[in-house]
């Protein structure tokens, strides 16, 4: 008696996850390939289509191996992809991520991150798709040196800022909220 009600709910336990494998279920519509979304149109706080949107992203995680994407910059991604999936033109979408403290060599160019850690930087890719989707990338002038590296060595891609500090109070004084990641 017991068994098939332990089958049917275990049955039961494994369907949302058959659901959620589904081909469609994750999506990337404006950053490919990154900070993967799924479309909730009938969720409630849902961006309004016509404001226009000022966050600083303080970032602060590289990815746990040298070959893997930063996490904390996959959120930017994310975040670039819910809110033009939930209608926001990208022109709204005013959007500035700072890398510091341990981020930073997300931002090398593909030379000197090879010297670092043997592969190519694979942040690289992902830093070009926000760029070109108005999302202006930098890093902390601060932690560059803290880190050792030269200011050559930032990737052509990335803004040069003099700190994550004076980035985010200014930013925050500009109207922009700060999105820690």
């Amino acid at each position: 008696m017991l068994r098939p009600f332990v089958t049917m709910l275990l049955a039961l336990t494994l369907l949302p996850a058959a659901a959620f494998a589904g081909d469609n279920f994750w999506q990337t519509p404006t950053i490919n390939g990154a900070g993967k979304i799924h479309a909730l149109p009938q969720a409630a706080y849902q961006p309004d289509r016509n404001a226009t949107y000022k966050v600083v992203f303080s970032l602060s995680k590289a990815g746990d191996k040298p070959d893997e994407v930063s996490p904390s910059l996959d959120h930017v991604a994310r975040a670039v992809n819910l809110y033009v999936s939930a209608g926001v033109p990208l022109d709204h979408l005013k959007f500035v991520a700072i890398a510091s403290g341990g981020a930073t060599p997300i931002v090398l160019n593909d030379a000197q991150y090879k010297k670092a850690y043997g592969v190519a930087n694979p942040n690289l890719p992902l830093i070009e798709q926000l760029r070109k989707a108005g999302v202006d990338i930098a890093v902390c002038g601060q932690a560059v040196a803290e880190h050792k590296f030269q200011y050559d060595w930032v990737d052509s891609h990335v803004t040069l800022a003099l700190s994550a500090l004076t980035t985010i109070t200014v930013l925050e004084q500009q109207g922009y909220a700060l999105m820690p990641l």
